[in-house]
């Protein structure tokens, strides 16, 4: 704490001196959504570069005046937190004064500024994530306020904590852990009882794009247990994007990507090739629109994926069908199909990437 005590300390003297010299005080940081600051490393996944463009937040500029000043505000209210050692999540922070910030995207924005800038991770900052992600199956552990969490007895699904860093005396007997999309999938696998059939594993959903701490818990049992990983997503360029965030991170977080990233997780399913062997009728397939033709294409681009030469070979199959499918697309087959046939075929044969 005293190191993010005297970081900010450091911020607000720079700012003072400024003052002094009767110049425009400015905040100087990481442009961290900048490709060409960023590099893609196979062990780590995507880092922000040590050497990169810097930008300015400047106090005399209309463009960036109030971003200053909102920015000052929040750094007030993170060393009053870390003084008196307490938290909050960032919607404390947007309601502590809406009218102010303006919208919760902005509070958001300004926070991974700040730990960008700092060169400190956002949970030091004594700022808390709200939490949408959820896990089930082979799983306990104690929460940081002695919060005991069994997941292994029921079907019960628990919110990923919080505070991830805090939890503590992980158990699993899992074989390994299926990452999954979207909310509706996990909770039709937790009532066909999935966890529990073919292999004890544990089951995580992000739902949707992940928050921080579902990414947090990933790579936590992958420190713990290094059991395999896998993903089932929809085999469209908006799950492919979410399976490479959890694998290889996002250019806005590359300044905290060691914490967040599991190079080693495996594409399970849904693959574009999967559409064609399973004879899944085109009828039940949804047409690309101009967005997905460009979410795709940019993923193509990214440097991650040409060292994933089956990878490449799936979204070549994607670009050319132009069609995308749920992973719902399988009860076209039976109600049952996902977790009678088509996971236990793939776990027990192989057939990731």
């Amino acid at each position: 704490s005293s190191e993010v005590l005297e970081a900010i300390e450091n911020v607000i003297l720079d700012v003072l001196k400024s003052l002094a010299q009767e110049k425009a005080p400015v905040l100087t940081l990481a442009n961290r959504s900048d490709w060409r600051n960023i590099e893609f490393k196979d062990s780590v996944g995507l880092q922000m570069m040590p050497r990169c463009t810097m930008k300015q937040i400047r106090s005399d500029c209309p463009r960036s005046a109030l971003k200053f000043a909102l920015m000052l505000k929040i750094l007030s209210m993170i060393y009053k937190m870390v003084q008196s050692n307490t938290y909050a999540t960032k919607r404390d922070i947007y309601y502590s004064d809406t009218l102010l910030f303006g919208s919760q995207t902005v509070v958001d924005n300004i926070i991974n500024d700040i730990s960008c800038m700092l060169k400190i991770p956002r949970r030091s900052l004594h700022i808390l994530s709200t939490t949408k992600g959820f896990v089930a199956g082979n799983l306990s552990y104690t929460e940081e306020d002695g919060t005991k969490v069994n997941c292994t007895c029921s079907a019960t699904v628990f919110t990923v904590p919080s505070n991830v860093q805090g939890i503590k005396n992980l158990i699993s007997h899992a074989k390994f852990m299926l990452i999954v999309e979207k909310d509706a999938t996990f909770q039709r696998l937790l009532d066909d009882d999935f966890c529990n059939k073919l292999f004890p594993c544990i089951m995580i959903t992000g739902r949707g794009v992940p928050d921080l701490n579902t990414r947090l818990l990933v790579r936590k049992l992958w420190d713990t247990f290094q059991i395999p990983i896998f993903t089932l997503m929809d085999a469209d360029p908006h799950g492919v994007e979410i399976m490479c965030i959890y694998k290889y991170g996002s250019v806005s977080m590359s300044f905290e990507v060691h914490q967040l990233t599991v190079p080693s997780i495996k594409w399970l399913g849904l693959l574009p090739s999967d559409l064609e062997r399973l004879n899944i009728c085109k009828d039940v397939l949804i047409p690309f629109t101009k967005q997905d033709q460009k979410k795709l294409a940019s993923i193509q681009k990214r440097p991650y994926i040409a060292c994933q030469p089956m990878w490449k070979k799936e979204l070549e199959i994607m670009a050319a069908s132009k069609l995308k499918a749920e992973i719902q697309v399988l009860t076209s087959l039976s109600s049952d199909y996902l977790s009678r046939v088509y996971l236990p075929n793939k776990l027990q044969f192989g057939g990731w990437l």
